[in-house]
């Protein structure tokens, strides 16, 4: 059986999976990313569970896995596997690759070839290939959590931009002079409507600071004047970021995921009506809800590996 591991680190916890060629999952587990420790038990925690899930596949398939392939927060360097920043796991200039690569280091003392990819375009790679956009040529993948992220599908890759920057559509200046956003900005579309934007905001009219996105679906759905306003705040945001970046890209698709797309029709039916309310010109998009959930960042780690495995071959 050919297999490689694929390995999610999140802020919080790990998602893992041992991939065959086809996208299958032969394997899963999970485990505390445990960022409580500090940056050097994060990465010992990442070394380990690599190691863990190879002899997992040693004992079930009786071989070694091809490759690995890691999908992390922030900043990387791609192209020499360096996880360059993570304000969440406390890395600088992380070699990863590298320390994944000797960690993982077969019999014969040959480094295990790893691919590291940014966690939001590895979700998206997974979406396009085996998701919502399988068999989309252009997609937009929007993940909606703390903050906003995207991934422009193009072809089964995703284009990750001249310095590995595209898809952020979280900040788009969707309302100029409008909340501060962490990046320096004011406005951007992640401070009006990421769940933990409607979060603040949902909270902030309830005078509850418990009070969460998942909370003001809710209330929306029970028909609660205040939450629809919190609400359609957001989706009117959203809204105008998606028809700025059909402008742009053209995609057939625009899939949404994270949190906030949980609430399912409560976001998708008025998300829908604002996009077509907007577009002019433009070709209308289908919005979609995306598929594969919280494994699509390991999912697609795993076909970052065998992407990497396949380009060795043909070199």
């Amino acid at each position: 059986m050919k297999y490689v591991i694929a390995l999610d680190v999140g802020g919080t916890g790990m998602k893992a999976a041992l991939l065959a060629q086809d996208g299958s999952v032969l394997f899963e587990a999970r485990r505390p990313t445990g960022r409580e420790h500090g940056t050097d038990a994060v990465v010992t925690t990442i070394l380990d569970f690599a190691a863990d899930l190879a002899d997992e596949g040693r004992g079930r398939f009786g071989c070694d896995p091809l490759g690995a392939g890691v999908a992390v927060p922030g900043t990387l360097d791609e192209k020499n596997g360096i996880a360059v920043f993570s304000a969440n796991l406390g890395w600088r200039d992380l070699p990863l690759r590298k320390l994944l690569g000797e960690r993982l280091a077969t019999g014969g003392g040959a480094l295990m070839p790893v691919a590291l990819g940014h966690d939001v375009r590895s979700g998206g790679l997974a979406e396009g290939r085996l998701g919502a956009g399988r068999g989309v040529d252009r997609f937009l993948f929007i993940a909606l959590g703390t903050g906003i992220a995207g991934a422009i599908g193009i072809g089964g890759r995703i284009e990750a931009g001249a310095h590995g920057y595209g898809g952020e559509i979280g900040h788009v200046v969707v309302r100029p002079g409008g909340p501060a956003c962490g990046c320096g900005a004011r406005g951007c579309l992640e401070t009006l409507a990421s769940a933990s934007a409607v979060s603040r905001a949902w909270a902030e009219v309830t005078g509850d600071p418990a009070a969460d996105a998942a909370a003001c679906a809710e209330a929306v759905d029970a028909g609660d004047e205040r939450a629809l306003r919190v609400w359609h705040r957001a989706v009117d945001a959203l809204a105008d970021g998606i028809v700025l970046a059909q402008s742009l890209l053209d995609p057939s698709t625009v899939i949404v995921g994270g949190g906030l797309a949980e609430a399912g029709d409560t976001l998708f039916t008025p998300l829908r009506a604002a996009v077509t309310e907007r577009l002019t010109f433009q070709m209308p998009p289908k919005v979609v809800p995306a598929m594969l959930k919280d494994t699509a960042a390991s999912l697609g780690a795993g076909l970052l590996a065998w992407d990497l495995l396949s380009m060795e071959v043909t070199a």
